[in-house]
């Protein structure tokens, strides 16, 4: 007998509270809030870099995730289902910055950067953590979505409304501009 996975709804942890949530239970929503917002407030802060306004994005994202809820169908997880509204919440206000997050400058990136395994490991994950906030919109956004979100190029290619392979050479332009910048500043640091 064969099943058909991807017609499966994913079973929730949490579906007592989301159940819970799709009758207005305050409580339950409360309870979701304190589970997820520090996740989602995260993921929106490393896109718009402004705590403000990642604070305002969050809500906006946990309102609007509330008063759908009775959409949700279960395809992902709470936690991917709201992480999803807040990346879009945060591209989003990116657009409204009037920003062409996607128009990158190409750049001179040379060869030697493009499989330079262990250059991550001298540095802090704050190191890195700064030199990502130092990149390019575009590289930044695609960056932290394939990396840190662990989302794949047709997920990240749907959200920005892209292609796939634009997504995937945008964050390999962003991965070596990052091995780039880490590996100059080590040279200053030994210098």
């Amino acid at each position: 007998m064969s099943r058909d996975l991807f017609s499966e709804k994913v079973k929730d942890i949490h579906q007592d509270l989301i159940d819970r949530c799709k009758l207005n239970d305050r409580i339950a929503q409360m309870k979701l809030y304190d589970l997820y917002y520090r996740a989602v407030y995260n993921s929106i802060l490393r896109m718009v870099k402004d705590p403000m306004e990642a604070e305002d994005l969050m809500q906006d994202a946990f309102l609007s995730a509330f008063s759908s809820i009775t959409s949700f169908r279960s395809e992902s997880s709470f936690g991917t289902w709201i992480k999803r509204i807040a990346i879009n919440k945060s591209l989003n206000a990116l657009q409204k910055r009037s920003l062409d997050y996607l128009d990158i400058p190409e750049g001179n990136i040379p060869e030697q950067f493009d499989n330079d395994e262990g250059s991550y490991s001298k540095f802090s994950m704050n190191e890195i953590c700064d030199e990502i906030d130092r990149l390019p919109e575009g590289y930044r956004v695609v960056l932290n979505l394939h990396l840190i979100e662990g989302m794949d190029h047709d997920e990240i290619g749907q959200i920005l409304d892209i292609k796939p392979v634009t997504s995937r050479s945008q964050y390999l332009r962003a991965r070596k501009k990052l091995v780039m910048n880490l590996k100059l500043k080590n040279h200053a640091r030994q210098a």
